[in-house]
This record gives structure tokens, sequence and C-alpha cells, in this order.
């Protein structure tokens, strides 16, 4: 049986959408549409579905990536307009194709965000600061590891490439090229790291969306 992907985006109040609702809801989605997936058989059967990289809550993507396996005869090319017109607000199938290449493959994140601040004289001289901090050879950020216990990371290696410009009175954008896994760089480390060691940098407010995806040699992924 052929293992299928789509890249779908999670924008607006859907950002506030657990993943596991996500999930809850796209199962829904594809049974409302008349599509059918494959299930596991038993007594509480589930669709065999599964996000190549969950998104933290309250972050915005217009690439994700979501494996599944149909098991009737719809066109693939007919996926993105039946599923559109039963998803909720904010989650949008772009394009759906047979996958041929393995999820592990998937090796950087393309993040863009705007970190706002109340009270800023000089975007350009934050963006310049911002910069410079996020230069440094070792920047080693306090976290908790899976098992509760306080533990180090240092993001420098896990960070291919990052910049900062300012955008307006109050406000400096932020790209960055970042580690999708093993390990990945959760984008809420970048402000954790100024909030630990450059306090005068938290930004009062952030927004980060996710807008590529890419493999080691930085081809996009699909």
């Amino acid at each position: 049986m052929a293992r299928h992907r789509l890249r779908f985006t999670k924008t607006g109040r859907a950002v506030y959408l657990s993943h596991l609702d996500l999930m809850r809801t796209i199962q829904r989605v594809f049974q409302r549409a008349g599509v059918r997936i494959w299930h596991s058989e038993g007594f509480n059967p589930h669709a065999y579905i599964s996000a190549a990289l969950p998104l933290s809550l309250g972050v915005e993507s217009v690439a994700e990536l979501l494996d599944f396996e149909i098991v009737d005869d719809t066109p693939l090319a007919n996926l993105p307009e039946l599923l559109n017109a039963k998803l909720p607000e904010g989650i949008t199938v772009l394009e759906a194709w047979e996958a041929e290449r393995k999820v592990k493959e998937l090796v950087w994140l393309r993040i863009a965000g705007t970190l706002e601040y109340d009270v800023l004289p000089d975007t350009g001289e934050f963006a310049r600061a911002l910069e410079t901090f996020f230069k440094q050879e070792s920047i080693l950020v306090s976290k908790l590891s899976k098992k509760k216990e306080e533990t180090q990371v240092d993001i420098v290696p896990l960070i291919q490439e990052i910049a900062f410009q300012p955008d307006g009175a109050h406000q400096v954008r932020m790209e960055a090229v970042i580690a999708a896994q093993n390990p990945g760089l959760n984008p809420n480390l970048l402000i954790e790291a100024l909030s630990q060691q450059a306090p005068e940098l938290v930004p009062d407010f952030v927004r980060v969306a996710r807008v590529e995806v890419y493999d080691k040699d930085m081809q996009v992924f699909r």
C-alpha cells in the first residue's frame, strides 16, 4: 500500500489547537469528506496518520506535513478541495502526493518571526544586538528534559543561520534556519536564551511561524 503525504497550513486561531486535537480533527475530516484511509483493526480502530514534526502550541506554519494511506480510489489531486470543504478556519490543505522520502531525511526548518517591544528607541540597534548575541560560539540554555530534570543545551550547533532586521517603530523581524530533529530546536529556546543571558533584549511579545522544511542539503523536503 502506497504512503501518501499532504502539506497544510495551521494559522490564525488554529494555532491554539493542540497536536492531539489537531490529529482528531483531521481524522474526522477525512471521514466527513468521504475519503477512506487505513485504520487499525479491533474494538477501537484508529487512523494511521502522523504529523512529521508536531508544532508547539501558538506557533503558525505554512509547511506542515502529514502522512497517511488512502484505501479507496480518491485521486490525490482532488484531496485538497475535498478536505478543505470540511476543515476548520486556519487549517488548509495545499497539496497532496505519493510520498517517496522518509521523514527522517527532514533536517532543517526555516522559521520567521516578529519580536515586538513596548518601548524600543532604535530598532536597528536592537537588531544588531540580537545578531551579535546569536553569533556567539556557544549559548548554553537551561531547560527541563522529558524526565523533568534540568539540563543544559548548547543551541548554537542547532542554528544554521539567523538574521534580524528592524521592522517599524517597535518590531524586529527574525528569520532563521534551525535543526528539525534528533535533536531539534524549539523556537521558544531562542527567546529563553535571551531571557537567561541577555534580558535587556527580551521582547514583550513574539510571533513565530514555520515557513519551510529542508533536507540535509537545504533542498525543499517533500
